[in-house]
Order: structure tokens, then C-alpha cells, then sequence
């Protein structure tokens, strides 16, 4: 489990969405197939100016989906949702619809029959230059109610934690990310693939906790017992003890070394989910 690039943030992170791409073979073990462990996980799929892409999204209630901003921001047109944990082995075919028009992304006509909704993003996201990606935080509001799980927000300051105790503490992201595998031929590198595409969650060693987010470690050892996120993955939630901590939001392209959650436990962003959750 490691996650189409949409933003960047620094000369060594960027955002982490991804447009479909085929896979070689040989997938990496990252992280390990969810099932229905984490069932109000979804898969969103978006249209920008520059294309279509995929992003994780969590249910918070049954008609509001939680993501990150640079999965909202910029978006034409509707937003399709898949609660599916597998959704294809291959590429091609793609299992989803393309926008009879591009440009304009999504309409209803397009997306009949499927689950669907509408994106809002926060007002504060990215007005700041910073490490990380301020406020990354949106929201997928359903046109119809879903019968799957919602999660709740971890309380404010869960991860005011001392220096101490940073490292002792593992989290489970979940998402719909690209995986890390080796080509079938050429150079052995792993590099990320979208293929076969499914559900994932992964446990997380925390390594730094900053005010509005925190760093992972991105070890895709499975000795090691811990994995890390990648393009595919932005948006996915991040868990503690059964609540939300964060959600996957930035990263270095190739999905090794650094992984970057936003905490939502801290007050810029639950007062804007606020009036989402009421």
C-alpha cells in the first residue's frame, strides 16, 4: 500500500492523488488486502482541468465523506463513490466511467445507477506556504444516504503526545492506494503501480507530531510489521484506536522515506466539519 500528484509542496514532497496507470508485476506486500474490515472506506473518482483521478475518502455520516483538500480542490463536475474493497484486477478495462465531456467532469447523466456527490473544500486549505499542505481537509457531501460504517473524529489533542511516547505509537491508515512493485523487466527498483486495485489498510509508526500534522515512517518491510502510504491513498483515514487522527496527504513521489498525515484533531479542522457532523 504506498499512493495522482496534484500538488507540490516542496523540492522533496508532493500530494498524493493518482491518475490510473497499468501495472507491472510482482506487487510488494505494503500493506494487506481490508476486505470488509473498514467497509465506510471509499474510493472517490475526480475530474480536474488536467484529467481524471483517484482519491480515498472515509464516511463520517451516512451522507458525508471525508478526504483531503487537494482531492476536492479544483474539481469539475460530480464525484462518483465506490465503496467496493475490490475494484479490478487489471488495467485495462477500467471499471469506471469516463465524463462524456472532460472538460466539464462528471454530470448525473454520467454517473446513474452509481453512488454520487458533490465536493465542498475548505476555505483555509493551502492559503499559507508551509512543509505540509494547511488545512487539508474536504468533504464529498452524498445525494443519497449510504448504509455502510462511519467513523468518528478522534477527540482534540489525541496526538498531543509526549516526546516519548511518539515513537512507541502505531496507526492504521486504509485506502485505495497505488502498491510498490518491481518491474518485469529493466532496472529492479519498486515503483508504484495502480494495479490490481483494492482496498488496503497498513499500520504506521509515527516518527513526528507537528500542530496540524504528523510523519510516518515509510517502511515497506512486512518483517518490520509496519508498511507505508502512496498515490491513491490522499484522503484515506489514518486511525487510532478506532477514531481518526489524520488523513494521508503528502509524501515523495516514489512513495518511500516520508509519509504525511493532517491531524484532525485540532480545532481548524473539526470547526469546519462541524456543521457536517450535526
Amino acid at each position: 500500500m504506498r499512493r495522482k500528484i496534484v500538488a507540490a509542496l516542496a523540492a522533496v514532497t508532493a500530494a498524493f492523488g493518482l491518475a490510473f496507470a497499468a501495472a507491472p508485476a510482482q506487487a510488494s506486500t505494503g500493506g494487506t488486502a481490508d476486505g470488509d474490515t473498514h467497509a465506510g472506506v471509499a474510493i472517490i473518482v475526480n475530474y480536474t482541468p488536467e484529467g481524471r483521478f483517484r482519491c480515498s475518502a472515509v464516511l463520517i455520516s451516512p451522507t458525508v465523506l471525508l478526504t483531503a483538500g487537494h482531492c476536492t480542490a479544483g474539481v469539475v463536475g460530480r464525484t462518483l463513490v465506490s465503496f467496493d474493497s475490490f475494484i479490478a484486477e487489471t488495467n485495462p478495462p477500467s471499471p469506471f466511467p469516463s465524463a462524456k465531456d472532460p472538460s466539464v467532469g462528471y454530470t448525473s447523466a454520467d454517473l446513474a445507477g452509481r453512488i454520487s456527490g458533490t465536493t465542498v473544500t475548505d476555505p483555509d486549505f493551502a492559503n499559507a506556504p508551509a512543509k505540509n499542505i494547511p488545512n487539508d481537509v474536504g468533504v464529498v457531501i452524498l445525494d443519497q444516504p449510504v448504509d455502510q460504517p462511519t467513523y468518528p473524529l478522534a477527540a482534540l489533542g489525541t496526538l498531543d503526545l509526549a516526546p516519548g511516547d511518539v515513537p512507541k505509537t502505531t496507526v492504521t491508515a486504509v485506502g485505495y492506494g497505488a502498491e510498490l512493485a518491481k518491474p518485469a523487466v529493466g532496472p529492479q527498483r519498486r515503483v508504484p503501480v495502480s494495479y490490481p486495485l483494492f482496498r488496503r489498510s497498513v499500520d504506521l509508526r509515527l516518527q513526528q507530531v507537528e500542530s496540524d500534522y504528523f510523519v510516518t515512517h515509510a517502511n515497506v518491510n512486512p518483517g518490520a510489521g509496519t508498511g507505508g502510504v502512496c498515490s491513491g491513498d490522499s484522503g484515506g483515514p489514518v486511525f487510532l484506536n478506532g477514531a481518526i487522527v489524520g488523513l494521508v496527504s503528502f509524501g515523495k513521489p516514489d512513495c518511500l522515506a516520508l509519509d504525511g498525515m493532517q491531524r484532525v484533531d485540532i480545532p481548524s479542522i473539526q470547526n469546519f466539519l462541524a456543521p457536517y457532523l450535526g
